[in-house]
Parts: structure tokens; sequence; C-alpha cells
């Protein structure tokens, strides 16, 4: 099977500049599309931030930080994906805002043969698929926070997803240095159907009164051996985007533990998301 060498990202966020990174640093020709002039500015600078860490950290060699910046453009237009062999969507965890990218993608992009990927965390992939006139070319690959470093990608595949789409979504794991599992096409797949209850279970624990964040985060780390407690993973996803997972998971089997406390909903409606606002239930320097 013959590796991709023209990969798309749709969105630069946190997801989708660590997805741009991963696949640069692994000589592929990366082509980012962003909504604004503004949204491209901050994904360029997150993804040579990333870089010069990981220079610093004498991961990378200056040539290497170099070459991979210089494999990446940018784009606002979808229709500059035409040429892309396999594109990730990695846009806000909302469906309508996924299934427009993805009709988008699925005209402008020549190659039939193409697969659209989404890196959604919890809407189901077949919602995704049947949207687009290839259905059997769209499957979920659900990468983790932050990408360069978390060597896990699930592999979702709908109902509609043919085993060649399985097979190349597979091997571009491998070319990125990732360690690929093959999970459900259920809201939460493998990670978040075991995550989600925990965290919200912290969660409730604080507006319960029952116990203080930071005593939760450290009984965690110190006697799991956890490597971050619940409540600062809580804040390193995004307190909006874990209520988006929540909510999806809920929507799905209204299982009562997957339903999104009242302070998880209070706290994102005041815009204290965690790390990306500065402040959720810890306080961040912004």
């Amino acid at each position: 099977m013959d590796p991709v060498t023209r990969l798309g990202v749709v969105g630069c966020g946190l997801m989708g500049s660590g997805i741009a990174e991963v696949a640069a640093r692994s000589g592929i020709d990366v082509r980012v599309a962003e909504a604004t002039p503004d949204a491209i500015e901050a994904g360029r600078r997150r993804l040579t931030a990333s870089l010069d860490r990981a220079l610093r950290s004498h991961k990378l060699a200056e040539e290497q930080r170099d070459q991979a910046l210089a494999r990446v453009s940018f784009t606002r237009d979808l229709t500059d994906m035409a040429d892309r062999q396999f594109v990730i969507e990695a846009v806000a965890e909302n469906r309508d805002i996924k299934t427009d990218v993805l009709r988008t993608l699925d005209k402008a992009i020549e190659d039939q043969a193409a697969v659209l990927a989404t890196n959604t965390s919890s809407i189901p992939v077949v919602d995704l698929a049947v949207a687009t006139e290839r259905p059997s070319r769209v499957i979920g690959m659900h990468f983790f926070n932050p990408v360069p470093v978390q060597r896990l990608v699930e592999l979702v595949p709908a109902l509609t997803t043919d085993a060649d789409t399985v097979d190349r979504t597979r091997g571009l794991a491998e070319q990125l240095g990732k360690q690929a599992i093959q999970a459900p096409d259920r809201s939460g797949f493998v990670v978040n159907a075991l995550l989600v209850p925990y965290l919200l279970g912290a969660v409730r624990m604080v507006e319960s009164g029952s116990a203080r964040p930071e005593d939760i985060d450290r009984g965690m780390e110190l006697g799991c051996a956890h490597p971050m407690g619940p409540l600062r993973l809580l804040d390193l996803i995004g307190l909006d985007t874990a209520q988006a997972v929540a909510e999806s998971m809920y929507e799905e089997f209204k299982e009562p533990l997957y339903a999104p406390p009242a302070l998880l909903r209070r706290m994102v409606a005041a815009g204290r998301l965690g790390r990306k606002s500065g402040r959720g239930f810890h306080m961040y320097d912004t």
C-alpha cells in the first residue's frame, strides 16, 4: 500500500495543529484549512511554538524543525484540498459544522478514492459518512491531546466504511508513528466510554462539596499513579469540549453517568473552559 504523501487537515486548533505537526515531521506535505486569517495566524504560531519546544528539548534538530515548517501550507478555501489523498477534519465538536465540512470536501476532492477522516471524539461516524457521496471512504480517526505526545489513535469504521479505507487509515497512523486500536462506531468509542463517567464523577464530587479539586487530583495522581488528576485533565481537554462529548453520549445511551453535571454546564456558560481560557477547576497563566 502506497504511503500518504499529500495530507489535508481542516482546523488548526489544538488538535488540528498537532495532527499537522506530526504529519509534517513524518515527511508528508500538509495543507491546513482555517476559516479566517486570524485563525490561520494563531494556528501557525501554535505549530511553530510546538516545534520550537521539541527543538529545545532536543527531540528535533534545527534543520528538522525548519523542514517540518516548510512542509505545511495554509488556506481559507476548502477547494484547495482538491489534490489531497487523505483529509482529516479537526473542527469543533459540533455535528452540523462537521457535516458541512465533510460535504464540502466530498465535492472538492477530485480523487474519489481519497479518504475523509473525522477526528470526532463522540459523534457516530455513520451520521457523518452518509452526508457525503463517498460513505465507504469516510472513517473516524480519533487522536488524543497533545497529538505530538500521545501515541494512540482510535480507528472508527462506520457501517458504510470499506475494508480498504480501514487499511489505508491504519497505514497512515503507522506513518505518523501512532499505535491504532479499532473502536466500535458508538458514541464515546472505547476510551471516552470509559473515561467520561470517571471525569464527570469528579465534577459531581466538587459539586456536592465532598472534596476540593486539588485534593481530588492529588488523590488520583498519588494514589492511582495517574499522570494527571481528572479535573486537571478536564481543564486540558476544555470544559466545553467535555460537555459536548458527554451530551452526545447521553443522547445516544440515556445513561445518567454520561449526563453533564449542572456545575459543568454553568462553568461553560461562565466561560471557565480550562487552560484555554485561563480558568477552569484550576487557574492558569494565559
